[in-house]
């Protein structure tokens, strides 16, 4: 693998320099270095075009949704409920009635666990995730498995960290009620041929949740074309703000679910003796949302469609490829998580020291990573490794930044290895 920069090339597709200024985190120091952020997998940065349109709502539009005739609510309500829509098309989905607002990710799986499967699970039945899962994508079923009594399988991986196959068809059988997989890995970066799976499965009538966390931000994403059940991600791996994100849904499904979350603007009548809930998709967005944040996405999906989802997947893409081999003529380094097809994140090991020593040294540097388990411990006990240094890439990153990256490990390697 070359290590030469592609620059001429990608710089004909992206504008990075143009887009560095769009963010003005970018521009700082840190430990009197210019700041190098490289911790993209845990939360992106925020364009000012996010910032701008979470601080306009906070200071023209402000008051609650649904609930006002005032002039206040009613822009209010528009700009919370075409956010939405921009969500819908983005995503490609059917209809905004499948599109449901929640705090991210580990919300959405946890609502899918406990109103979609909580109430179909019995004794014997049998959820599918895979070795590769976030803690996100496992406890959620684990509890839903004590609660019904059923049991929890695990789709192996192999030690490129890709998911096998073979041992999925195998462990797919009558009493398989739901498939739950990553759609890209957030410790290793492993792109999940999430389409051979989901194909798989629906041909056992089993439905498909996919986490999408780590891969919205990287490629487009249609969910009709990948025919998957429910789908869900966050706003702040994507350049939005934080606590606010999506759990798409078939409306099919959506409809025969129960709400997981009781009070106000999920129901449309309440009596001391009965409650009438709302239509979707309010029936799974109790209490005052989380508007500002439904703005801000809006707006990051504005910004991304601005840049170009396919110009972002190939400009990172060559990120990584200058990364692994700049990174791979390190000394003592080992990159953990050799799969085939990869998103920009590179997870490593080097030879003598500590991972949270490496961030500790590169953070002196104006390095910014991310050190430890990454909320993916099983993928730690099956490299037989305590933790993983973790270089994640965005489009705003650039190749004079990995050799930062690289010139830091090598000043860590010098002073402790």
């Amino acid at each position: 693998m070359s290590a030469v920069r592609p620059a001429v090339e990608v710089e004909t597709q992206i504008d990075v320099a143009s887009i560095r200024r769009d963010f003005p985190i970018l521009s700082q120091e840190v430990n009197g270095k210019p700041l190098v952020y490289l911790d993209n997998a845990a939360s992106s940065q925020r364009p000012q075009a996010v910032i701008d349109a979470v601080s306009a709502y906070y200071e023209r539009d402000h008051a609650n949704v649904h609930r006002g005739v005032h002039t206040l609510s009613q822009r209010a309500t528009d700009a919370y409920e075409g956010a939405r829509d921009i969500v819908r098309n983005f995503l490609n989905a059917r209809d905004t009635k499948e599109i449901v607002f929640v705090r991210g990710t580990t919300e959405a799986i946890n609502l899918v666990a406990q109103s979609y499967a909580r109430p179909r699970l019995k004794p014997g039945d049998e959820i599918l995730i895979s070795a590769l899962e976030h803690h996100a994508n496992i406890v959620p079923w684990q509890l839903v498995c004590e609660q019904t009594g059923a049991r929890l399988r695990v789709i192996p991986i192999d030690r490129r960290g890709e998911v096998q196959f073979d041992a999925f068809e195998r462990l797919l059988n009558a009493n398989t009620k739901l498939l739950a997989l990553a759609h890209v890995s957030n410790a290793l970066g492993t792109i999940v041929p999430v389409e051979q799976y989901i194909a798989r499965a629906k041909a056992l009538g089993v439905p498909v949740l996919l986490d999408g966390a780590q891969a919205i931000p990287h490629g487009q994403v249609d969910v009709r074309a990948l025919d998957c059940d429910f789908y869900c991600f966050s706003a702040h791996k994507m350049c939005g703000p934080t606590g606010i994100g999506v759990l798409y849904g078939r409306r099919e499904l959506l409809e025969a679910m129960p709400p997981w979350q009781g009070g106000g603007d999920m129901i449309l009548t309440v009596s001391f003796e009965k409650t009438t809930y709302n239509q979707l998709p309010w029936k799974f967005e109790a209490g005052t949302p989380h508007i500002s944040g439904a703005i801000g996405l809006a707006a990051a999906i504005r910004y991304l469609q601005q840049v170009g989802m396919e110009r972002i997947a190939r400009y990172e893409h060559q990120l990584l490829e200058y990364a692994t081999a700049r990174l791979e003529s390190v000394p003592g380094l080992k990159i953990i998580g050799t799969a085939s097809n990869k998103a920009a994140v590179v997870s490593f090991t080097l030879e003598g020291v500590h991972p949270h020593d490496i961030g500790t040294i590169l953070d002196t540097e104006g390095v910014a990573i991310r050190t430890g388990h990454h909320c993916a411990m099983p993928v730690m006990e099956f490299f037989e490794i305590p933790a993983t240094a973790r270089a994640s890439m965005s489009f705003y990153n650039t190749f004079e930044e990995i050799d930062r990256l690289v010139a830091a490990l090598e000043r860590t390697r010098s002073l402790l290895a």
